[in-house]
């Protein structure tokens, strides 16, 4: 393959040319910021792009801001980002297209070298590799940003039918109870969404939207 190497930390780079020359790899561009590498991407155009979350001048995500500008301008552009910790910053914008052919693994990683070339290979052809760790930081962060994680089982249960697209008249023909209570369940569902009376938009198209998302 051909391959972008972006990371600022030279004695690991230079260990990871070493080896992905040695195992036949054509490593076109090594660059260490993200300017440089959004413009290697988008000008050589690799079969992937090995990225360093953390590189200059700040030193804390210019490598996952740099691979979600190469994506908006190549989309499924394949990328496998590095990183010693789990950045969530800019990870879900990353992974939010779901064009696949990306990849985030912590460095600990690639002391695994059978692991690291299979993880190349799978990207490169489209899939998506996650490093377990970066999944269970998603998650809970997804988990403590749940707009429905404070509606009760009864009010998921209308928005649910909401989302397929009943009245609530039919609602409460489906619960057996009264259109009177359904009413009040969604009055409770728009204001624990925080969707607050607004005549430009359509509060109920707005709460099946986030019931959706989620």
């Amino acid at each position: 393959m051909r391959l972008v190497l972006a990371d600022d930390a030279v004695l690991l780079r230079e260990g990871l040319v070493r080896l992905l020359t040695e195992q036949g790899h054509d490593v076109v561009a090594v660059v260490g910021d993200g300017p440089s590498l959004v413009e290697a991407a988008l000008t050589l155009h690799p079969d992937l792009s090995i990225v360093d979350v953390r590189m200059p001048p700040t030193h804390t995500d210019e490598g996952l801001r740099a691979a979600v500008a190469i994506r908006a301008e190549r989309p499924g552009a394949p990328l496998l980002v590095l990183s010693q910790y789990v950045e969530v910053s800019y990870a879900d914008d990353l992974l939010a297209d779901r064009r696949g052919a990306i990849g985030y693994l912590l460095k600990d990683r690639v002391a695994d070298i059978a692991e690291f070339t299979a993880a190349l290979d799978r990207v490169a052809a489209g899939g998506t590799v996650l490093d377990p760790e970066v999944v269970a930081q998603l998650l809970v962060r997804r988990r403590s940003h749940d707009p429905l994680e404070q509606l009760t089982p009864r009010e998921r249960e209308v928005l649910a039918l909401m989302a397929e697209g009943r009245s609530n008249t039919a609602i409460a023909r489906h619960l057996v109870v009264s259109e009177g209570a359904v009413e009040k369940h969604v009055r409770n569902i728009f204001t624990k969404l925080d969707l607050p009376p607004d005549e430009d938009v359509n509060r109920r198209v707005l709460a099946v939207l986030a019931f959706l998302r989620t």
